[in-house]
């Protein structure tokens, strides 16, 4: 096939980008507002028309292009409809709707209107470049697609020197993260003799039936070293622990949608390349080497154990969601631990249902949290515009119902409770870990949820139960703006909130539409099972 129909979604939404920079260039009010409509326009009709694409015109076989770098099947177009549905809720919350259109009641990138949402669709492209790729190169350039353009948008979120030290130290410990991981790859290189996922994948499989194996077999040095500063690389994407610490400075300094973005897209393009090596040095089979599974285990364990326990100690909202998106990144990596257990037959597999359900439940009930913060105003407005603080959200509840359930819906999801999508999340994650019979995993994995509920409801309590004068009863509100009065709630963000909130109760409450998420996350979890061509098939795409 051609290269547009293997990756014509790719290259919507990045020709749309280019298109936005160029749009950049023009200092009018209106050209910023023409920007964020245009991005939307393209997450949107991506999003339709991915959808369209797997209902009525999809071949059902494994689609790729002439060089067999690109490789597209369920598995890649469920993460590309995440990817867009997702971004569509971060557009939303990015929308300017100030006078001069510089930004909104938490965002202020000035005049780089064009330039901003050029960036967040080149983030959200490289996501989708990472569930197409099956070339380490195309892989690391779709990481690093994912992950650059944050960087930036970091510090021009807004002009305060607390954005910019988030984004220069956000910058320095990715490009470090980025060569640990190239490093990973040229070793696995360098062992194999191939870029190409698939052959490298023969290879491993091969191996194992020269010697008439059915289990792993051990990797050798250079290749173990290769895998470990890729899971390295992979766990700073997914603020994983020990590549954790970032997280908290790097959320607290970010404008609030920056946030929520860095909270879902850096995450899923981890996730995603992670999910594909392992399989790759499986064979295809998920028989993967028992001391890669017990370092998994680990650092499952140990990243939503330390999550959990530093979200407790944090006094600003932002932080707490910092850390407990390093917690969610644990519980993910609880499915991906069983994936790479010893166990056999469809065990991998209805990890990986797991998993993928759990990273759309998180996108979904995540940005609501933020997008609730946006709407209530700081109290200390020269260090920010929008709620960060517990005291700054202290009695907003009961001023503003609404609002306030809205932060409780997508908290108690967050946390786990019924008649939310979060609690199918952890109830499936748990439910493999069982058929797994990892029951340690399973107790550390609810202590966890247990611990979890203390800040959640921290934040839900200090909403409703805490007096608006208890903070700072001497501070002046800011001019022209009454003590407990929101930010202007502007048509996108409540829309961007609503979708989160509807998806988050609706996903729960109804059991046929939580089935149907379901369902299709169990037809993206089958990995192409015919993947690995024969030696005949692999020299015909080679010519």
């Amino acid at each position: 096939m051609n290269l547009f129909e293997v990756m014509w979604p790719e290259l919507i939404v990045i020709g749309t980008a280019c298109v936005l920079f160029l749009l950049g260039v023009l200092p009018m009010p209106g050209a910023r507002r023409a920007s964020a409509a245009l991005a939307l326009i393209s997450l949107l009709g991506t999003f339709v028309l991915l959808v369209y694409y797997l209902m009525f015109r999809w071949p059902g076989d494994t689609l790729h292009d002439s060089s067999n770098a690109l490789r597209i099947w369920y598995f890649a177009h469920y993460i590309k409809i995440l990817a867009t549905g997702i971004g569509v809720m971060f557009v939303l919350m990015s929308w300017p709707t100030n006078k001069d259109a510089t930004g909104n009641s938490a965002l202020d990138f000035t005049q780089d209107g064009g330039e901003f949402f050029g960036l967040m669709l080149l983030s959200i492209a490289g996501v989708m470049l990472v569930a197409s790729a099956n070339d380490m190169i195309l892989l690391f350039l779709g990481i690093e697609l994912a992950a650059i353009p944050t960087y930036v948008m970091v510090s021009i979120s807004r002009p305060l020197p607390v954005a910019q030290e988030a984004g220069v130290k956000y910058f320095f410990l990715g490009a470090m993260a980025a060569a640990v991981m190239l490093f990973g790859f040229s070793y696995l290189y360098g062992t194999t003799g191939t870029t190409n996922l698939t052959e490298i994948a023969r290879q491993f499989s091969d191996r194992r039936t020269a010697v008439g194996s059915i289990n792993a077999l051990p990797l050798s040095t250079w290749q173990m070293l290769a895998v470990i500063m890729l899971i390295c690389g992979f766990a700073f994407k997914l603020a994983a622990v020990p590549l954790h610490f970032y997280a908290g400075d790097v959320y607290q300094g970010a404008a609030t949608p920056v946030t929520a973005l860095l909270s879902f897209v850096p995450k899923a393009s981890g996730l995603v390349a992670l999910i594909k090596i392992l399989y790759v040095i499986g064979g295809g089979m998920w028989i993967i080497p028992a001391p890669i599974g017990k370092l998994l285990w680990i650092l499952a364990v140990l990243t939503m154990s330390v999550g959990n326990v530093l979200g407790l100690l944090q006094n600003n909202v932002k932080r707490t969601l910092a850390y407990s998106s390093i917690a969610h990144s644990g519980y993910l990596l609880t499915g991906i631990a069983v994936i790479a257990s010893p166990q056999t037959g469809f065990v991998q597999q209805d990890a990986l249902q797991a998993v993928l359900f759990y990273l759309a439940a998180y996108g979904i009930m995540n940005a609501g949290a933020f997008g609730v913060l946006m709407m209530l105003p700081s109290r200390h407005p020269k260090a920010a515009t929008s709620a960060e603080t517990f005291d700054d959200i202290a009695g907003q509840g009961r001023n503003h119902v609404v609002l306030g359930l809205a932060m409780a819906v997508c908290c108690f999801s967050l946390i786990g409770l019924p008649l939310t999508v979060g609690f199918f999340g952890k109830l499936f994650l748990i439910r493999v870990q069982l058929r797994g019979e990892d029951y340690w995993l399973v107790i550390i994995t609810v202590i966890n949820a247990a611990i979890s509920a203390a800040y959640y409801l921290r934040i839900v309590a200090s909403m409703f139960l805490r007096a608006t004068s208890e903070a700072y009863p001497h501070a002046p509100a800011p001019v022209g703006v009454e003590r407990t009065a929101p930010a202007p709630a502007s048509f996108p963000l409540v829309l961007a909130v609503g979708l989160s909130v509807f998806g988050t109760l609706i996903l729960g409450i109804i059991p046929p539409l939580t089935e149907t998420v379901f369902t299709t996350a169990q037809t993206a979890s089958s990995l192409e099972p015919t993947s690995i061509p024969n030696a005949t098939q692999a020299s015909a795409l080679a010519r």
